[in-house]
């Protein structure tokens, strides 16, 4: 009788061991599929900024003609102003996902868009700002190449 006891004991313990680390497997499984899903959403609505920020520099390259010029940067603008918004949202799921490191790629990269969108303001104010605007766009981008390898490695690294 003992020995049945004992059995059963064992049997019902080793039953919990193997619940909570299917349960652990689990939870793991879900939080990288969650930050990865959130990285991914962020890298992609980088890229749509990013894209914009070509197309302003590419319109800023354009022959001049002043008006023409000023309504194709004024309607990159509104485009790049609806961009932003889905941006920083990205950027806060992210901060929130973490992990720490990747955490602060994401702030560094909302950093840096906050910087283009300046530089963009000052860019439909003077004439003499291409360069500026220029600039903040490769800083975008250098944070952006950042922020991904920084997600990948905390995906190979969970």
């Amino acid at each position: 009788m003992l020995a049945s006891w004992l059995t059963g004991r064992g049997h019902v313990r080793a039953s919990q061991v193997q619940a909570q680390a299917a349960a652990e497997t689990h939870h793991r499984s879900t939080l990288r599929e969650t930050r990865r899903l959130a990285y991914l959403e962020l890298i992609e609505q980088a890229h749509v900024v990013s894209e914009l920020h070509w197309r302003l520099s590419d319109a800023n390259e354009q022959p001049p003609d002043p008006a023409a010029q000023a309504t194709r940067i004024e309607e990159l603008r509104v485009q790049l102003r609806e961009a932003f918004a889905p941006l920083m949202q990205r950027v806060r799921i992210t901060v929130l996902e973490g992990p720490v490191p990747v955490a602060d790629a994401a702030q560094a990269l909302q950093t840096a868009a906050l910087a283009a969108n300046r530089a963009l303001w000052a860019l439909t104010q003077n004439t003499g700002a291409h360069e500026a605007f220029d600039q903040a766009h490769r800083q975008f981008r250098c944070e952006l190449d950042h922020f991904i390898e920084i997600a990948r490695e905390a995906m190979d690294h969970p």
